[in-house]
């Protein structure tokens, strides 16, 4: 069984999403499962190739120029990876109150490749696991409660127009311990972390189950 993984933090090394993506990853991985990795948020993918790969749409194959031909190529290997996997992971983290960068720019060049336009049926059904952090509290009652502006949108991709088998762990307050104005909210943060970790666990046992039950069927 081969897990396709995607990581758009921009850390290396202490991300938050990658860390709750880490546990889904080891339900996947202690019966054997394979992993395919890409981490956009280390090797971005260009910004120019979502426009690049669309006007290549509109000219002939012997007329495109350099940047043209690599978008496409390019375009067409992110779309093979989400073909070939049994499962998908995205771990994408909150920044500014909006979508990541650098995933909101892969999902651009996905959606460019032929295969992918509208209407696709080419990964519909396939178990994801979308897994999101969020410095602050942006949950409903919060003064900040609907800032929140890049997870909804990421449902609306991965599920609707993509049509994946989502399900979704969310972890809120991970500034926490970093941003001293949010100190008084520790304990409170502990709980919530103990509870995204509980989630992911889950979820992670869940895409095993899913894709065994699948191969039953």
């Amino acid at each position: 069984m081969n897990l396709f993984r995607l990581d758009a933090s921009f850390r290396a090394e202490n991300s938050h999403s990658g860390a709750i993506a880490d546990i889904v990853e080891q339900q996947w991985t202690k019966d054997g499962g394979q992993v395919i990795r890409r981490h956009v948020g280390a090797e971005p993918i260009p910004a120019t190739y979502w426009a690049a790969a669309c006007d290549a749409a509109y000219t002939p194959a012997e007329s495109r120029t350099d940047e043209q031909r690599a978008a496409v190529a390019l375009a067409a290997e992110l779309v093979d990876e989400l073909a070939s996997a049994d499962a998908l992971l995205f771990a994408v983290p909150l920044y500014n109150f909006g979508v990541a960068q650098h995933f909101k720019t892969y999902v651009d060049l996905v959606i460019a490749d032929p295969r992918m336009g509208p209407g696709t049926e080419m990964l519909r059904g396939k178990p994801a696991e979308l897994v999101t952090v969020r410095g602050g509290n942006y949950r409903a009652g919060t003064p900040r409660a609907g800032w929140d502006h890049a997870t909804p949108w990421m449902r609306r991709v991965l599920a609707d127009v993509w049509g994946l088998d989502l399900t979704v762990t969310e972890a809120d307050f991970t500034l926490v311990g970093v941003n001293p104005a949010l100190d008084e909210f520790k304990k409170v943060a502990a709980g919530m972390r103990a509870e995204s970790e509980r989630i992911a666990r889950e979820h992670g046992q869940s895409l095993v189950e899913r894709i065994a039950s699948a191969r039953v069927a």
